[in-house]
C-alpha cells in the first residue's frame, strides 16, 4: 500500500494531537513537560519534523506513555 510508509508519523502526530486535545494542553504545555520549545512541538504536529528517537522518549514520558517501536514482516 502507497501510504503504508507514512502511518507511523501520522500515529505519532495523532497520538500527541488527541492527547493535548483530551487534556487541555496546549503545545506550550507539552513542550515545557518534553523540554523543548512549542516551535518543536508544532513542527511535530505539523509532519515537518523528523524526531529523534531520545525525542520521542521524552515526549512518550510527558504523555504517560512509553515508546515501543517494532520491526514487523511485510506479508
Amino acid at each position: 500500500m502507497e501510504d503504508d510508509h507514512i502511518k507511523p508519523e501520522l500515529q505519532v502526530i495523532k497520538a500527541v494531537h488527541d492527547f493535548r486535545l483530551k487534556n487541555g494542553v496546549s503545545q506550550g504545555e507539552l513542550a515545557e513537560k518534553v523540554g523543548t520549545k512549542q516551535t518543536a512541538i508544532s513542527r511535530l504536529e505539523s509532519g515537518r519534523s523528523n524526531p529523534s528517537i531520545k525525542f520521542l522518549k521524552k515526549l512518550a514520558e510527558a504523555l504517560g506513555m512509553r515508546l515501543e517501536i517494532k520491526f514487523v514482516k511485510e506479508v
